[in-house]
């Protein structure tokens, strides 16, 4: 498409009648081939590739309708334009059955044809310089915003922009913004992690703090029970390692069920399930919960990954308890951990919309995340974060979770509350970390007798009990990585920096993983 314009064909008996319509478009620089019969069109289509295609609906042999299949097969991804004075709706719905991509209504005037073709030819380069517009003065306000004293809400601002960037310009690479915008996200993170190391403590050590965000351990009492206050039938649906980007992509696919309500929360330290999810059903800290509650209290050091978060239905009714929130009928509680599980869970979703409350536990984005580390297939799938959303978009369209949605859309009391517990960071950056053999295996955060790392590059937890955090022994130390980097072992460190470099981890200070999305899901239906 030279100088940006393009080459339309335009197929019509009449077509003498449309010469002033195709100066016009000559004179706007584009190329404009006639054909005055369908069969001469399709066979000029079938020699030469044009980029925009209008066609008359009543022609003399083969109407417009009768030849657009044809089309179609001839050239795909053409987009055709119909023109046609019956406006017919028998017609029309047949033209659109038939994949027609517009249609305007004769008599045409000059308006109608140049809207249509900026529609189909100019709107992806107006497209893109407005976003290359929006980008660079965000860019610039961005880079501005670092340099002052912000607050929480700022850094959601801040966050929100750099995912809607991110995924718009997955839609157009060759504007060329990737590095610069990985640089931006880079600096952004440097700076929200010195935010955090010096407000986490004072946030924590006062939730009624006008600045302080709601934390894990308030989300339930801050947006679940207020759903549960009507009756209806609440779903609170917990998607561990859900990053806001990967949210978005699914959300697309949402719209048409229901009407969605975000905001966003932030995880606790360290932003790793055992922590945050158990602190969610709980609503307390974790030193709290094994203060309270030690039954439930699973010590991380020496325990397999699965039993770390064994008591979630026990923690919640715990707390529901504990807030005085009586239900109509039992608490169902459902952690989906497998493809066939998930299936069983989707054939009875229909008599758990008739319960008051049904909590329900997702793995899958959290195993992608992990697999892609293990797998060399599903890094070449998602080698990078553009893939990595398209991955998570893939997974949902056919997940269990999506149809189960669309069930409980049909439910016009239905109320959910979707959410996760923290989100995950691609590392790109290792560090040599210090410890011993019952130091835990995280990437991003470590608890172990004397484990070490630079202070550079790692938050160091001298006492754990000012992070709200259970104390594990006189020698135990915790660090927590900032920014994107992760920890190594010096043994067989290149090694382990090569295997562990680009995979998406979480336990550590960054925003991806600690901005996170909460959503209120409400049937369109109601």
């Amino acid at each position: 498409m030279p100088n940006g314009k393009g080459k339309i064909l335009w197929i019509d008996d009449e077509v003498q009648l449309l010469k002033p319509h195709i100066f016009l478009l000559e004179q706007r620089g584009y190329e404009v081939a006639q054909a005055t019969n369908a069969d001469d069109g399709i066979e000029m289509l079938k020699l030469n590739s044009y980029d925009l295609i209008f066609l008359d609906e009543t022609m003399i042999g083969m109407t417009g309708i009768e030849a657009l299949p044809i089309i179609k097969e001839t050239a795909p991804s053409t987009p055709v334009v119909m023109v046609t004075k019956n406006e017919a709706e028998d017609l029309m719905e047949e033209a659109i059955g038939k994949k027609i991509d517009d249609y305007l209504t004769k008599p045409v005037n000059p308006a109608q044809i140049i809207a249509a073709v900026k529609k189909f030819l100019d709107s992806k380069r107006i497209a893109q310089a407005t976003i290359t517009q929006s980008y660079l003065q965000g860019f610039s306000d961005i880079t501005q915003m670092l340099n002052e004293d912000l607050e929480w809400s700022q850094w959601n601002e801040i966050y929100q922009k750099l995912v809607h960037w991110s995924i718009e310009l997955d839609k157009h690479p060759q504007l060329g913004f990737s590095q610069t915008l990985q640089d931006l996200w880079r600096e952004c993170n440097t700076v929200f992690s010195k935010f955090i190391e010096n407000n986490y403590i004072r946030w924590i050590s006062n939730e009624k703090s006008p600045d302080s965000p709601t934390f894990s351990n308030t989300l339930v009492d801050k947006h679940l029970l207020p759903l549960l206050k009507s009756g209806d039938p609440v779903f609170f649906i917990v998607v561990d390692c859900l990053r806001l980007d990967q949210w978005l992509v699914m959300e697309e696919l949402l719209t048409q069920f229901f009407t969605i309500n975000k905001s966003n929360y932030s995880s606790i330290l360290p932003t790793a399930t055992p922590y945050c999810r158990n602190a969610i059903f709980a609503g307390l800290f974790p030193a709290d919960i094994k203060k309270y509650l030690p039954q439930y209290w699973v010590n991380e050091l020496n325990t397999e990954d699965h039993k770390l978060n064994a008591f979630e239905k026990e923690l919640l009714e715990e707390q529901l308890k504990r807030k005085g929130v009586k239900l109509k009928d039992n608490l169902n509680y459902i952690k989906i951990h497998d493809t066939e599980f998930g299936k069983k869970i989707e054939a009875d979703i229909g008599k758990y919309a008739k319960k008051h409350l049904t909590a329900l536990v997702i793995n899958a984005v959290d195993m992608i995340a992990h697999s892609r580390s293990d797998y060399a297939i599903l890094k070449e799938i998602a080698p990078d974060e553009a893939a990595y959303r398209s991955l998570t978009k893939s997974w949902f369209a056919h997940s269990s979770l999506f149809r189960m949605l669309q069930v409980i859309a049909e439910n016009k009391n239905a109320k959910i509350l979707l959410t996760t517990d923290h989100g995950s960071i691609r590392c790109m950056r290792g560090v040599k970390v210090i410890g011993d053999r019952d130091t835990s295996t995280n990437l991003r955060y470590k608890f172990g007798k004397n484990v070490k790392a630079d202070e550079k590059y790692a938050m160091q937890i001298k006492d754990p009990e000012n992070f709200r955090l259970p104390k594990m022994g006189i020698t135990v130390n915790n660090i927590i990585a900032k920014e994107d980097y992760y920890f190594v072992y010096p043994t067989d460190f290149h090694q382990y920096m090569a295997k562990y470099r680009d995979s998406f981890q979480h336990g550590g200070i960054s925003m991806e993983e600690m901005i996170i999305p909460i959503i209120e899901l409400t049937p369109k239906n109601r």
